[in-house]
């Protein structure tokens, strides 16, 4: 069932929000500077080509000051117009009755795109 709902999830968004994110991970790493950026958004593009049998979890150490630094860049950088996008495809996906599980699914993802440091991706 999870690779039906991720082949589904493909045609449904899943392949544009990725690319979105694979872009911003290759605009990232073309500086030092923008390396774990970009690291941390190619991570997030993997998830979103195939999300459903994997989730994301707050990882052990979250707790620092540089992930809350990282994740004001992030939001600054390209993490709002990541969000953005989730939520249209969320809010049209949810106009059908057939996209309202990839719509809830493009929802989940908001939160990930404003704060993806100190998250980690983990098999369901």
């Amino acid at each position: 069932m999870k690779t039906i709902g991720n082949l589904i999830w493909l045609v449904f968004g899943g392949f544009v929000i990725a690319m979105e994110y694979f872009m911003s991970s290759i605009l990232m790493m073309l500086s030092i500077i923008g390396i774990p950026f970009g690291l941390q958004t190619l991570k997030m593009g993997i998830l979103a080509l195939w999300p459903f049998g994997s989730r994301v979890v707050t990882s052990e150490d979250s707790s620092g000051c540089l992930n809350t630094i990282m994740n004001v860049i992030w939001i600054l950088c390209g993490g709002f117009w990541i969000a953005v996008t989730h939520i249209i495809l969320g809010v049209l996906l949810c106009i059908t009755i057939i996209g309202i599980p990839f719509g809830k699914q493009h929802f989940k993802f908001i939160k990930l795109a404003f704060f993806p440091f100190g998250k980690q991706i983990v098999d369901a």
